[in-house]
């Protein structure tokens, strides 16, 4: 079986981190995510959907340090439908999103966020993610993740020189391909 949802939207307020009574840090915020389809043709509006999110542990944390509300996150999770009882004694039933891992889907200048350091990438329940970092199954996954890789780089000012090498330049024929 397969339960797993990918989604792209903006939060509609700041984290919530809260811990449970073993200590375990949990954070609840919610997605604005635009449908594809269902937009008024009239007006250009597009239908939004509010959802849910949940991230436990470590991916909890990092939500509640970097993302504030209006920042765009990349949600990858699964939905999970929780059974409750209102305080009326009526049993009610939500769906939320776990977080698996959460990603910005903005740049540190869309994000507007003034004294936010940058990041690239995004922070998964087994340690960092994309390109470096660890992994708790000691597997490295590669990614960048809350340990800040790219803290203040800037560009080169000039390009860097072209370097020297002792190959002679060859011919750029797409003619010989197969295909």
């Amino acid at each position: 079986m397969l339960n797993h949802i990918v989604l792209m939207g903006r939060l509609t307020r700041d984290p919530e981190l809260r811990r449970t009574g073993s200590g375990i840090p949990v954070a609840s915020f919610s997605l604005a995510v635009d449908r594809d389809f269902g937009s008024n043709r009239e007006t250009g509006e597009k239908e939004t959907d509010f959802i849910d999110i949940v991230a436990w542990r470590n991916t909890a944390e990092f939500v509640s340090r970097y993302f504030t509300k209006g920042r765009m996150a990349v949600v990858s999770g699964r939905l999970q439908i929780r059974a409750w009882t209102d305080k009326d004694g009526n049993k009610r039933r939500s769906a939320e999103v776990v977080a698996d891992n959460v990603y910005f889907g903005d740049s540190k200048r869309d994000g507007d966020q003034g004294g936010q350091q940058s990041y690239s990438g995004g922070y998964n329940q087994g340690g960092y993610n994309q390109g470096g970092g660890y992994s708790q199954g000691g597997n490295r996954q590669g990614g960048y993740g809350q340990s800040g890789y790219n803290q203040g780089y800037t560009a080169p000012s000039q390009p860097a020189p072209a370097p020297t090498s002792d190959f002679a330049m060859l011919e750029d024929d797409d003619s010989e391909l197969p295909f």
